[in-house]
């Protein structure tokens, strides 16, 4: 129950840490000074200073507690009530403008409690600031309620002394249930929230990164709020333990409270009208517009909500943005976009690069007795238009679900797949590769977009962007060993006199979808446990999704070959030869958007357990790293793929084999410039999408000529490059 009490009048702005937890030869000032720092320059008020306060309708319970610092001008200080330990920076006759708001320079109009304000700063019409200290040239305008309580911890997931433990902030990520949840620090990266939620059967890790993040903040009482240097916050109601970076823009906000807001001067975070922010941290750069509300959640760096969208228990990666939409209990990747009004995200991990769009219900536990379900979805994942999916499910990367409600949980191992619901068959319709044979433009584009909107200032890791890398080679293959049985079983079923009809020492079903392809055009061939139904799962144009895996492990194995060769100065096939002798095809782990192998998680995950590594920083520095091992890793990879790919061992792999092998990939770098324009040019052909236009050139005027189109045109230029790279190979 809440009650009002009643206290001295002289006791305001004093008594903000209960003695019990002052250390000996300390004052409830001790850890304000050390945030404020250097203070010998401050004096106390002049006598005609003091008579000049008055003159404006000033007021202090003692001018003694009132400190200046020189240049001070008395006459920049009006209307305003001081109670408790103020330390006043210079005031000087200027005003600041920001945005063609211009505001003098001086305090006006507000009551301040026990606050330090940086040097010609702007404070006007505040009706309550206490407990903060401002930086130098900041603006305060048109304010409420701002203050700081002893026990702010800024959004951090911590106890101060004397605090229970039901008093944390937990974010309940990937599970409602809350048996994922996080504890959210400043910092926290997607990997490390991923690390925690993730590997939850191993109480020793969960305890190390218990400790490791209560080891981060100082548990005594007493810290201030911040507002950094040139932070502009104005016409907002309440603002109550909050840290603000530099540069910030906060405006119209309604309440932000337990936060804390990173911001600079190259990375400024912006929070704009109508919103309300609680339990929560900003990463550099972040933006919240136009009534947003967020409640214990973490918004990565670079990455925006707006237009009214939710965001709850969940931590939302770097280069994001959410419009619109409601999302709860999730854990997502950088690159996330989902812009649509009634698109709902619940109880998700979603690994980056995903798109969702308008109607989408991603989660829903009508199948389930309890809030317990899960979505996990690789990279790439984009639920189109009213998609509905039931938890559990499962999705390899880069699955584009066509329009639908899928009544049944799905487990989808094919990356690049197209899924769809057929109400005429009644079953569920799985295209592998679709993305590759179809729609080019969107996969080139998007790993191009994803590189080009990373704005990160502060970069602790390296986010892997292509389509092509050692996550989705992995996932490539065992969906083309799926494919190989899955075409057998079918083929063996339908075809049962054929059995010995395969000349070669090849599987039967790799046999059969490398060169007899026509055969298999009637060929029924269904996926197995991929749907939670009774129903069958037909997969389309296996034999052509086949050759299109095969095409894009080629690809993959020599442009990144070649990569590396190009950075190193292995420029010859022998020498990378010797430089990836007895290489194996592993394991790789999404990392937040950084792809590390298998065995160094479990390195690091050891080294974690054992203390040899005791802080979330230091566990920073392995991502760091890690990403300075990933090219040679990667190219390593590369090499056992192509060998794995063609089932050659590496002495049969000599000059004449990689020469054939840097053809065939020139000739995929035209395929993918060629289908590329080919998948775009379908929005100029289609006579649906011509039928709003009278003439072509109307077309052209509205939409651009595809001839112009500086993507297409761009993907043309990186095949010629790419064929004159490997003409330097074979000189």
């Amino acid at each position: 129950m809440h009650k009002i009490s009643k206290k001295p009048l002289e006791k305001i702005g004093y008594d903000f840490v209960d003695p019990i937890y002052l250390e000996e030869g300390t004052d409830e000032f001790y850890i304000r000074n050390q945030q404020f720092g250097k203070t010998d320059h401050f004096r106390v008020l002049t006598r005609p200073e003091i008579e000049v306060l008055l003159q404006h309708k000033n007021e202090a319970d003692d001018w003694n507690s009132i400190l200046v610092k020189d240049p001070f001008d008395p006459n920049l200080v009006k209307n305003c009530h001081f109670h408790g330990k103020i330390r006043i920076g210079t005031l000087a006759p200027y005003y600041l403008e920001h945005h063609d708001l211009k505001l003098p320079v001086g305090l006006y109009n507000s009551t301040i409690i026990s606050c330090d304000i940086g040097d010609n700063s702007v404070i006007k019409n505040v009706h309550y600031l206490a407990h903060y200290i401002i930086g130098n040239e900041a603006i305060l305008y048109n304010i409420n309620e701002m203050h700081t309580t002893s026990h702010a911890k800024f959004g951090n997931g911590i106890l101060k002394q004397g605090e229970n433990d039901n008093l944390r902030t937990w974010l309940e990520v990937c599970n409602e249930n809350g048996r994922r949840n996080i504890l959210p620090f400043d910092g926290m990266l997607p990997a490390d929230a991923w690390l925690w939620a993730k590997f939850r059967d191993d109480d020793q890790l969960m305890n190390r990164f218990l400790k490791m993040t209560d080891d981060q903040f100082d548990v005594r009482p007493g810290y201030y709020g911040t507002i950094g240097d040139q932070c502009v916050i104005k016409n907002t109601q309440i603002i109550k333990d909050v840290k603000v970076g530099s540069h910030a823009y906060i405006k119209g906000a309604n309440k932000l409270k337990n936060l804390t807001i990173n911001s600079s001067l190259s990375a400024p975070s912006q929070i704009g009208e109508g919103v309300e922010l609680v339990n929560g941290i900003m990463g550099y750069g972040s933006r919240a517009f136009y009534g947003v509300k967020a409640v214990r959640f973490i918004l990565g760096e670079n990455s925006t909500l707006k237009y009214g969208a939710r965001l709850i228990n969940s931590l939302l990666g770097d280069n994001s943005t959410i419009s619109c939409c409601e999302v709860l209990n999730s854990l997502i990747f950088p690159g996330h976009e989902q812009h649509h009004n009634n698109s709902f995200l619940i109880a998700a991990t979603v690994l980056g690069q995903s798109n969702v769009a308008a109607g989408a219900t991603i989660g829903s536990n009508h199948n389930s007795r309890g809030a317990d379900g899960e979505i996990l979805a690789g990279r790439g994942f984009w639920p189109g238009l009213s998609v509905s999916l039931k938890h559990n499910s499962k999705f390899a990367s880069f699955c584009l679900l066509a329009n639908g409600n899928f009544t049944s949980e799905l487990d989808i191992p094919l990356p690049f797949s197209l899924i769809s619901n057929s109400e005429h068959d009644n079953c569920l319709n799985v295209m592998p590769a679709f993305w590759w044979m179809y729609n080019m433009y969107a996969l080139a584009r998007n790993a191009w977009k994803y590189a080009d909107r990373d704005k990160r200032i502060y970069k602790v890791q390296t986010f892997e962007c292509d389509y092509l890398a050692p996550d989705t080679v992995g996932e490539i293959f065992q969906a083309m060993h799926l494919l190989v049985s899955y075409t057998e079983k079918a083929f063996l079923k339908q075809f049962p006199e054929e059995t010995t009809s395969n000349p070669t020492d090849l599987p039967l079903g790799k046999y059969l979808l490398l060169h007899k392809a026509d055969k298999l055009k009637q060929l029924k061939i269904l996926g197995e446990k991929m749907e939670n139904s009774s129903r069958e799962v037909r997969l389309i144009k296996v034999p052509q999704a086949y050759v299109a895996y095969r095409k894009m492990l080629h690809y993959y194995g020599i442009k990144t070959l070649l990569e590396f060769g190009e950075t190193t100065g292995k420029r010859d096939w022998g020498t990378l030869k010797a430089t990836f002798a007895g290489s194996k095809r592993v394991k790789w782990f999404n990392l937040g958007g950084q792809l590390i192998p298998q065995s160094d998680l479990e390195t690091l995950l050891q080294e974690i357990q054992a203390h040899k590594i005791c802080s979330w920083k230091e566990i920073h520095q392995h991502y760091s790293k890690f990403d300075q091992q990933y090219t040679q890793q990667n190219a390593a990879n590369a090499f056992a793929s192509l060998l794995e790919l063609y089932n050659l061992d590496e002495d049969k792999a000599d000059l004449a084999t990689w020469h054939q092998w840097l053809g065939q990939a020139v000739e995929t770098a035209y395929e993918i410039a060629r289908k590329t324009k080919e998948s775009r040019k379908k929005d100029y052909s289609n006579a649906f999408r011509q039928n709003t236009f009278d003439s072509i050139e109307e077309m052209n005027a509205v939409q651009g000529p595809i001839d112009e189109n500086m993507f297409i045109q761009q993907m043309e230029a990186e095949a010629r490059m790419f064929e004159e790279r490997v003409s330097r190979w074979v000189r």
